[in-house]
């Protein structure tokens, strides 16, 4: 067979799998993400099947799959309310930052793979998957939650931090001189506020380019865009995600609506292709030794997530139900942590190996856990009841 007719068929019966996959988790009560990313460990490779032929379009479905997920979040907010959750959550960044990338980098020292690396685990453990939250979210119906704003302010300031920590963690690896770093690191702030500016003060002008009544045209225009500017981001070392998700910050009123109503079918496809795709370019057979590590660094830095949110949500006076809520939407790691470890992977042989399995007991794990607190007894545990007086 010829190598398209390979990559139709790959590509056919992976969709259909992942479809029963998706109907098994419906009738279980549960995200399909642990069985997406299990399908693309069978498959990839080390699985018991690899789909050699049909990687390239997977990686690239996958790409999409992040910004779409990351643009149509954008759309759910205004640009008045992005600066205001900034400002309010910009002491629980600080306390992200501090909770999360610490054990990272002492988990690297530990094992004995030296400073650099150790500024890549902590990274690592730093970042939360904006896919997977953006997922977990959708799937759970807790898109117009209260406290849903302080997980997406949580996970926007992660990722223009990226801007800096991105191209410092380059620089490291390749080992360019501090000036070459400083560089980059300012062409990528440049960027960010560059198109941040653009999102907030123009808005109204981006959302003149399109036309609410036209869907063809509407879906080919917004997704090109969105598309452009998370390109022309990620060249510079900033997130694509970022990009995205002030693309979407920037769109308002009518076309904003008609935007999310003809590209949610698209991003439910390719967010199930990300998640399998990280599955398909994992090596299954090099995670067996890393399985303990990262386990180890999972339980730790899972916990640090949930005081992160926990702590950003009370102080926003969310209830308690909401700050578990916020702590555990969270805990999932992702594309940013398979990216860094693909960036520094020459500094320790077993980085990747340990990213792999770190990223998969997180997303796993924020998965499962993602609905306890909306059971009875969860409540009855964390909900103190006020003392009367008699």
């Amino acid at each position: 067979m010829s190598e398209p007719t390979i990559v139709l068929i790959e590509v056919g019966a992976l969709l259909f799998a992942m479809s029963l996959l998706g109907r098994l988790a419906a009738r279980l009560g549960f995200s399909p993400i642990p069985l997406y990313l299990i399908a693309g460990l069978a498959f990839g490779t080390g699985g018991i099947l690899p789909m050699d032929a049909s990687a390239g379009f997977f990686e690239i479905g996958s790409e999409i799959g992040v910004i779409l997920l990351l643009a149509l979040l954008g759309l759910e907010y205004s640009a008045e309310e992005l600066p205001t959750g900034l400002r309010r959550s910009k002491a629980a960044g600080v306390l992200d930052a501090v909770l999360n990338a610490l054990p990272g980098a002492a988990f690297a020292l530990i094992l004995g793979w030296g400073p650099a690396a150790a500024v890549a685990v902590a990274g690592i453990t730093w970042v939360t998957s904006s896919g997977v939250a953006a997922k977990l979210l959708r799937d759970l119906g807790r898109i117009s939650n209260r406290e849903t704003p302080v997980i997406l302010s949580i996970l926007v300031i992660e990722d223009l931090a990226m801007a800096f920590y991105l191209p410092t963690v380059s620089a490291l690896v390749i080992g360019v001189s501090l000036a070459q770093g400083a560089v980059r690191v300012a062409i990528a702030v440049a960027v960010v506020l560059v198109i941040l500016f653009i999102a907030l003060k123009f808005g109204r002008f981006v959302s003149r380019l399109f036309t609410p009544d036209l869907a063809e045209p509407l879906v080919l225009g917004v997704l090109g865009l969105t598309m452009l500017v998370a390109g022309l981001a990620e060249e510079v070392n900033v997130s694509a995600a970022v990009g995205a998700f002030l693309v979407g910050i920037a769109l308002s009123g009518r076309v904003a609506e008609s935007a999310r109503e003809v590209l949610t079918p698209l991003r439910d496809l390719f967010a199930a292709v990300f998640f399998v795709f990280f599955g398909l370019a994992t090596d299954a057979s090099q995670l067996p030794q890393m399985i303990v590590p990262g386990l180890i660094l999972a339980a730790v830095t899972m916990t640090t997530k949930i005081i992160t949110g926990y702590v950003a949500a009370r102080r926003a006076g969310i209830g308690v139900p909401g700050r578990w809520r916020a702590g555990i939407g969270l805990i999932p790691r992702g594309e940013f942590s398979i990216v860094i470890a693909g960036i520094a992977g020459g500094t320790a042989p077993m980085l990747a190996p340990l990213a792999a399995v770190y990223v998969f007991v997180t997303v796993i794990g924020a998965t499962l856990l993602s609905r306890l607190s909306d059971t009875a007894w969860f409540r009855r545990v964390t909900v103190r009841k006020p003392v009367t007086a008699k």
